[in-house]
């Protein structure tokens, strides 16, 4: 953690050095930058704790990822994500329900991974954060399926 903070404090000594600040005011923002990094590497291993970033457990595989599996969603081969494909009557219905889902998926800060020809739509979710599943996806998978029976 020291090494790492060390060289987050060269690294921002240096960028400062390019700016050709008067002393007092590179002193102080290399001090300013300095506490705000060594706050960084306090705060954010809480949100790296968060559950939406936890894999599934078993228990929750069961609970909330047995319905989505049951409606159609599909776990990926030789990856933990799920996929589905969703068909609409057309191109401009296809278009909107990704909007619906993209609009959403901001709000969550989880995005999907998909592709789109004409009236086909072909999602898939997964946390990168945490190398698989998460509720973030059961949740996003869960709108998916509620934004289509909408249409």
């Amino acid at each position: 953690m020291n090494l790492l903070l060390w060289r987050g404090k060269e690294a921002v000594a240096g960028w400062l050095d390019l700016l050709s600040l008067p002393p007092r005011c590179s002193l102080f923002l290399s001090h300013a930058a300095a506490s705000l990094i060594s706050l960084t590497h306090i705060v954010s291993p809480l949100f790296c704790t968060n559950h939406r970033k936890m894999k599934l457990t078993e228990q929750q595989r069961a609970s909330e990822l047995a319905p989505l599996l049951a409606a159609g969603w599909v776990m990926v081969e030789g990856r933990d994500a799920i996929v589905k494909t969703f068909t609409f009557q057309d191109f401009i219905q296809a278009w909107g329900w990704m909007s619906r889902v993209a609009l959403q998926s901001e709000k969550n800060d989880h995005h999907p991974e998909w592709n789109n020809v004409y009236n086909r739509v072909e999602v898939t979710w997964s946390t990168h954060d945490c190398g698989g599943l998460s509720l973030k996806d059961v949740k996003l998978a869960t709108f998916c399926d509620q934004a289509y029976a909408k249409n």
